[in-house]
């Protein structure tokens, strides 16, 4: 077996990723001492490569391996990947389904929920001023939260916010009938959805119909003062929408994980607004420990013409 691994648009993206292509090298050679890997652009002969693992690779790069069998993302999410206009239809692509990186995930929408539904800013405000004031309301746990996308990562995070007492309603493109989840489906129930939603997460795959999926249309029908927290991807924000949104207080607040230039230059307004929390796409980070054993154990599964959970439709597009 011979890998590849192709980490980075360019020479200067791909040095930003040295600690990761050092981690993931490292957990391949623990699991495959003999492995043969080759790291872009230091490739040899490309006729060699049977299985890349990839990462924001360069662009057409891949259609230089004439012998690959398999492509493996290295995240959840593969809009990196499947964007590339060289890319082949006919090999398979895996992606990462890692219980570890769900935890991420569920902690960070856990975290910024009950930032929002303890009302800490609120309190923060209060303590900067020394107001010692215990009116009412001091939560706002009767609020609802409308998770977009009800997959893999999606369903863990309704089941956590449950758990704690919260109200979980959901939407996706299919029906998905999960006990004790209200659940909306397709384009004729997404308004409905809205409409019930006080605090909206984003966990939707980046499509063609989910391009600019946050705009204004969907911020005017969602509950008034509502919330938006966005862990999908940055295509899927129209960033004029949100500030016309939060200047016009239909939002109070959003927290974003995810934007469409990353990193997100300097002089852009998130920065310095102030209902508008930023980190820069941490909120879930592949860990090769977890990953690796993952893709290499999926993709033996597949030479053997055996079924893996976590291979990519490319008509859907995740």
């Amino acid at each position: 077996m011979v890998i590849a691994l192709l980490i980075g648009r360019d020479e200067k993206e791909k040095k930003s990723y040295d600690w990761f292509i050092e981690d993931i090298s490292r957990q391949l050679l623990n699991l495959e001492p003999s492995l043969d890997l080759r790291i872009w652009p230091d490739i040899g002969k490309t006729a060699d490569i049977d299985f890349a693992l990839v990462w924001r690779h360069p662009l057409g790069a891949l259609k230089k391996f004439p012998h690959l069998k398999c492509i493996g993302s290295l995240s959840a999410g593969v809009d990196h990947l499947i964007t590339d206009p060289e890319l082949s239809k006919e090999t398979p692509i895996l992606r990462v389904m890692d219980p570890h990186m769900a935890n991420d995930i569920v902690q960070y929408v856990l975290t910024y929920v009950l930032h929002d539904v303890k009302r800490v800013s609120h309190w923060e405000q209060r303590q900067k001023k020394k107001i010692w004031a215990k009116q009412p309301p001091f939560n706002f746990g009767d609020k609802t939260i409308g998770i977009m996308g009800l997959g893999f990562l999606g369903k863990k995070i309704a089941e956590a916010l449950q758990f704690i007492g919260l109200n979980v309603i959901g939407w996706s493109s299919s029906r998905k009938n999960f006990p004790h989840l209200k659940d909306f489906a397709g384009k004729e129930e997404f308004f409905d959805f809205l409409s019930q939603t006080d605090i909206l997460v984003c966990m939707l795959p980046l499509t063609p119909a989910t391009k600019n999926i946050l705009n204004h249309d969907t911020f005017s029908q969602l509950k008034p003062n509502a919330c938006l927290i966005n862990l999908g991807r940055g295509e899927h924000l129209l960033e004029k929408d949100l500030l016309a949104a939060l200047d016009s207080k239909k939002l109070h607040h959003a927290y974003l994980d995810v934007f469409s230039e990353e990193p997100l230059p300097s002089d852009h307004p998130f920065w310095e607004h102030p209902d508008i929390h930023v980190t820069p796409h941490v909120a879930s980070v592949t860990q090769p420990k977890t990953a690796v054993p993952q893709l290499l154990k999926a993709y033996k599964k597949l030479l053997n013409g055996e079924a893996v959970v976590n291979l990519v439709d490319l008509k859907k597009g995740y």
